[in-house]
């Protein structure tokens, strides 16, 4: 230290030169971790990951998610047949089976790709046909739970940011919504838009979809975003009150920019966890409403619809609904227990 710098009086400045090297020790080991420990910093995002993975059901249920989403990706390009190819000779095969004409094909030493969960009645492959299902199931949970989410997050935050006399109108209105039969409204929507959206939609990959499967989309932006809504509103109603949103008020943020900016990320958890849950509730809707005739339009195959067609042949081919079904129940179980994960990881008030 230099002699000639003068020391500040009541400073905090330690004057070392009153010190010798036989003063200090090396911190121990201990000691060392015990700092790392202290000057660990972190975000509400890692923590949360860091405790996800420390859930074995739910990084197991994300495993499980993964290869399903690989078979679906991938079998379709590995698999020669398509959803609606009929082939000839190959009706009510068993798994693994062979045709009399496939069978003459590998006699000749010609390959031939097995049909590995049999074939339908009309001689489609059945494999291919609940991985096309299990696609169709998976985007309209994911677009459904998409839906909500924009929906209910633009009407939740409004109603519980500006509260008052517009909070009450749209929380009636909530209550209203509730009140609709969601299955009444899907065969109404679908009674009413088959004569108005069917020449509009010719021609086009809605086309594909058809009309039950819009309605069914109609449906959940009508009636599902308002759990989602609440959830936000009340979350606001809270975290509107605090100092650092007061004082974003007084500096003259507008209001787009508070929600945006200082509300909405403390909302996080909420929206995370919800939408988590939201996917297999839509996946199980349509699936139910596939059963009964009111999902995809044929010949493009879901997991409902597939298990519906297996009623007429249970006692002889059972494979057909046990197929689709244990896959339904593997996604449903697989995103409810990701669900559950991402509950425990992500909200405080369960963190311990």
């Amino acid at each position: 230290m230099n002699k000639d710098m003068k020391r500040v009086p009541f400073s905090t400045q330690i004057d070392l030169s009153k010190f010798k090297m036989t003063d200090f020790e090396k911190a121990t080991e201990d000691e060392k971790r015990q700092q790392d420990v202290m000057g660990e910093s972190t975000t509400f995002f890692r923590d949360g990951m860091r405790r996800l993975r420390k859930n074995p059901l739910a990084m197991a249920s994300i495993v499980v998610l993964v290869l399903l989403l690989l078979i679906i990706f991938i079998a379709p390009h590995v698999v020669p047949y398509g959803y609606a190819d009929i082939v000839k000779g190959s009706a009510n095969l068993k798994p693994f089976a062979y045709s009399t004409a496939e069978q003459a094909k590998l006699k000749a030493g010609e390959s031939v790709f097995p049909h590995i969960f049999g074939t339908d009645s009309l001689g489609r492959d059945y494999f291919i046909r609940v991985v096309y299902g299990a696609r169709v199931s998976l985007g309209v949970g994911v677009f459904a739970s998409l839906l909500v989410l924009i929906i209910g997050t633009v009407y939740g935050s409004i109603s519980g940011y500006l509260g008052g006399k517009v909070d009450l109108v749209m929380m009636r209105i909530v209550d209203i919504i509730y009140s609709l039969p969601d299955m009444l409204l899907i065969i109404l929507l679908a009674v009413v838009l088959n004569e108005t959206l069917t020449p509009l939609i010719q021609g086009t990959i809605l086309a594909k979809l058809g009309v039950n499967m819009i309605s069914l989309f109609i449906v959940f932006g009508l009636l599902y975003w308002v759990g989602m809504a609440r959830l936000i509103r009340g979350q606001i109603l809270t975290i509107k009150q605090n100092e650092y949103v007061l004082a974003a008020r007084c500096i003259g943020t507008p209001t787009s920019q508070i929600i945006k900016r200082h509300i909405l990320p403390n909302c996080l958890s909420v929206i995370i966890i919800t939408v988590a849950l939201q996917i297999p509730s839509a996946i199980f809707t349509e699936s139910y409403l596939s059963f009964v005739g009111l999902g995809v339009s044929a010949p493009m195959p879901s997991l409902g619809s597939l298990a519906n067609d297996a009623r007429a042949g249970l006692q002889t081919y059972p494979e057909r609904l046990i197929f689709p079904a244990l896959t339904i129940c593997l996604i449903v179980l697989a995103l409810n227990l990701l669900g559950d994960g991402l509950r425990d990881a992500f909200d405080p008030k369960l963190s311990k």
